[in-house]
């Protein structure tokens, strides 16, 4: 079964078109490492909610949107392979390839999908 990286994080709305170039600069290396589809996600409808919410959960500002991404793998085993080469490549280190916001409010994990549906 298939195996997601799932992120999300808080971008300087003023940031889209440099998170663009990012994303195309780095997504396509987690293809070369054996990602079989990679999504950006550029928040449209992300409520406040009343407990907490994707926006509290990453510190978000008013001046900030709120990405949500996510990279499929074949499998867990593919994943921790293709992910030891993706953090090896130049291309996306931030020397190469610097993130246009805060890394440090980016929250992150692996998840084994366990229900699926298709058309």
């Amino acid at each position: 079964m298939s195996y997601i990286d799932g992120f999300v994080a808080a971008v300087p709305t003023a940031n889209k078109e440099k998170f663009l170039e990012h994303a195309r600069k780095g997504d396509s290396v987690f293809i070369e490492c054996g990602a079989t589809r990679v999504l950006e996600c550029w928040g449209d409808e992300v409520p406040v909610g009343k407990v907490t919410d994707l926006r509290r959960a990453v510190q978000a500002k008013d001046d900030e949107t709120v990405v949500f991404s996510w990279v499929e793998w074949p499998d867990k085993a593919t994943r921790d392979a293709g992910m030891a080469r993706v953090m090896k490549d130049p291309r996306v280190s931030p020397e190469h390839n610097p993130m246009p916001f805060d890394g440090q409010r980016v929250i992150y994990g692996g998840f084994v999908p366990v229900v699926e549906l298709r058309k």
